[in-house]
């Protein structure tokens, strides 16, 4: 009798483990394409303040005429276009061949990873009522037939760098004002996929991480802090302040970390690449270069004094041998 009451609760202990503990990565969802634009959409892109935005943008089947707010220079070739807010190019379905068709299959590729990612088998469902505030979430496929809502308080997602996580959200998606989603673990925002059929909203000076890719509208507001892609199947709008942090083709690779991060005093810069670096600029969600610290003489890792800065989010680039990798700095 006495071993099974012990075999049960075994049973009792397992079934009241948090599903978060104990499952598997799922593959990441392939974005073909569409992996090659920091902000993707079908029926416009508009900014109106100062934003801050590394990597391409896109709008397909609509022509250039729908990306407001950028100051568009169309370039020589007139395959793309650049802004001075934009590090990074801007290709739209009306300039020159080939850039028509390119968006065309990047589009159709958006298309299709929001639909694989919609149809992955859920590793848990209606986790915390759609609410995610304070929650830490592991790899796995989440799945809610509600509206999310990630508030102040912030969510975390713990993982390793190889790690996946999945949000399938038939309602909207809000990340309230100030909401941080932090990442913890070597979590990566290039692994984190919000699959939204409703709106996405990222607040006022929140701070987020993951590729959208949103059957409808994603609006950033203003001073917030993006780190991914933003993929829409209708516009991306930016209010003013909003950066968008993303990587293209020609960053540097996953060899780079900062720590601490939040910081209040210093940050250290670990290299562990054989890339020569040259230099590290931090700008504040203003666009302005608040800080330039040189790297030539870097030897695996360097501090920087970050005192002097105020309290909130700042974009960090760093540049080596024709490349260059962004990422966010917290300032508490």
């Amino acid at each position: 009798m006495n071993s099974l009451k012990y075999f049960f609760g075994i049973i009792m202990i397992t079934l009241m483990i948090p599903a978060t503990m104990v499952s598997q990565s799922p593959a990441p969802v392939n974005l073909g394409t569409a992996g090659n634009f920091v902000i993707l959409a079908k029926s416009g892109i508009s900014t109106t303040g100062t934003t801050s935005i590394v990597g391409n943008l896109g709008v397909s089947p609509i022509d250039h005429t729908s990306i407001t707010g950028f100051s568009l220079i169309l370039d020589p070739s007139g395959q793309f276009a650049t802004s001075s807010l934009v590090d990074g190019k801007i290709y739209a379905s009306d300039y020159a061949a080939p850039t028509p068709t390119l968006l065309t299959t990047a589009v159709s590729n958006m298309e299709a990873a929001y639909t694989d990612a919609a149809g992955r088998t859920p590793d848990y469902t209606e986790l915390y009522a759609g609410d995610l505030t304070g929650q830490t979430l592991t790899t796995g496929v989440y799945k809610w037939s509600t509206n999310v809502l990630v508030s102040a308080g912030g969510v975390t997602i713990s993982g390793s760098p190889t790690d996946v996580w999945i949000f399938q959200i038939a309602g909207n998606l809000t990340v309230a004002n100030t909401a941080i989603v932090t990442l913890s673990g070597g979590a990566q925002a290039s692994n984190i996929f919000w699959q939204v059929a409703g709106e996405t909203t990222v607040g006022t000076t929140s701070d987020f991480s993951g590729v959208i890719l949103c059957q409808t509208q994603i609006a950033m507001l203003t001073g917030a802090a993006f780190e991914g892609r933003a993929l829409a199947q209708t516009a991306v709008t930016l209010d003013g302040n909003s950066i968008v942090l993303g990587t293209n083709e020609s960053t540097l690779d996953n060899g780079f970390a900062l720590y601490p991060n939040p910081t209040s005093n210093v940050v250290n810069l670990v290299n562990n690449t054989n890339i020569s670096l040259e230099k590290m600029m931090i700008y504040d969600i203003n666009g302005k270069l608040v800080s330039q610290t040189n790297l030539r003489s870097m030897q695996g890792e360097k501090t920087v004094d970050v005192s002097s800065l105020a309290t909130g989010v700042y974009v960090v680039k760093i540049v080596g041998d024709n490349a260059s990798i962004v990422k966010r700095l917290i300032k508490e």
